[in-house]
């Protein structure tokens, strides 16, 4: 039914508890700082809102709230590119080295050593970011590919099967971008661009057991959350009782918050693992077809800026027009 392993993935994540606890740090980090400065913000608004007097200081907390909420909600977004780089793709580089059965250097630690080979790939961070975008963007490319397949066959009543799969694969796929990145540090290539673009093209001519695979991972997964969205929401409740004024939607809303930070620590690299399972496995001795290439050129511009920065990157020349 799928061709993960979801024991050997539980006990990667255990192998990889160091960069657990550091994923567990920043990203608590971060739902700590919503709910403090959402606070402060709520406590901010109160104490102005006796200028409009009694009546008026819950719709200042409410309003202090927000914007303290909005704030936070900005310098994460502002932060992304530093997660992907310190976090994100650190973990995926000590998992390529212990799927491959390697030992990791003595001395070093998993996030030092994550860090290191991070930064052997992509020197600095706005590279690595600037190339996660673009395979993003191709493997959207390929998912809308798969779309269009599934909406012309001749299935009656299959108008709505294609919309809940349309729905379900931009879920699916929000894991695939670091599993290519996954297969970019595997390779140990000084081309960082060309061994994306190798990897997206196995990736295209794998779609069919990569979507499913995907499908069954994002599931899992949001399940999951769900269930931790659940168990949050009573100290949640907590917290916004003793913030000033009137927050009553805030148990929902921190809830979320707080599924969010236990889904992107645990839960998320816990389906990249079952992920760069699958693709690993199902690549196994492939090399790139030539016609997937060709193909990938023309249904997406950012798989040729790929291709062009891989040419420039193997040669130092300008890539030729195609």
């Amino acid at each position: 039914m799928w061709d993960f392993d979801f024991g050997r993935a539980i006990g990667l994540m255990v192998q990889t508890l160091p960069y657990l606890i550091f994923r567990v740090i920043v990203y608590g980090a971060m739902a700590a700082a919503y709910v403090l400065v959402t606070g402060l913000g709520a406590g901010v608004g109160y104490g102005l809102g006796w200028i409009g007097g009694p009546d008026s200081q819950a719709g200042f907390a409410f309003w202090g709230g927000l914007l303290g909420f909005g704030l936070t909600a900005t310098a994460i977004y502002l932060l992304r590119e530093y997660l992907l780089y310190t976090v994100k793709a650190g973990h995926i580089a000590v998992l390529v080295e212990l799927m491959d059965g390697k030992e990791l250097p003595d001395g070093q630690g998993q996030v030092a050593y994550g860090g290191s080979v991070v930064k052997d790939r992509f020197v600095q961070s706005s590279a690595l970011f600037g190339l996660d975008q673009l395979i993003k963007g191709v493997v959207r490319s390929i998912s809308r590919f798969a779309e269009g397949i599934a909406s012309v066959l001749p299935i009656p009543g299959l108008n709505g099967l294609v919309s809940l799969f349309r729905a379900f694969l931009k879920v699916a796929v929000g894991f695939v971008d670091e599993v290519i990145l996954a297969h970019a540090i595997r390779t140990r290539s000084d081309n960082a661009w060309g061994s994306a673009r190798e990897a997206l093209v196995l990736y295209g001519q794998n779609y069919k057991p990569m979507l499913k695979n995907a499908a069954f991972i994002a599931l899992f997964t949001y399940l999951l959350a769900f269930v931790v969205f659940l168990v949050m929401l009573a100290p949640a409740a907590a917290i916004v009782y003793l913030m000033p004024g009137s927050w009553s939607f805030g148990a929902l809303v921190f809830a979320i918050v707080f599924a969010w930070a236990v889904k992107a620590a645990v839960l998320e690299p816990l389906a990249v693992t079952l992920m760069m399972q699958v693709y690993f496995k199902v690549t196994d001795g492939q090399v790139p077809n030539p016609e997937w290439d060709a193909r990938l050129s023309e249904m997406s511009d950012k798989f040729q800026e790929i291709k062009e920065k891989a040419f420039t990157t193997s040669t130092g020349a300008t890539a030729p027009a195609e």
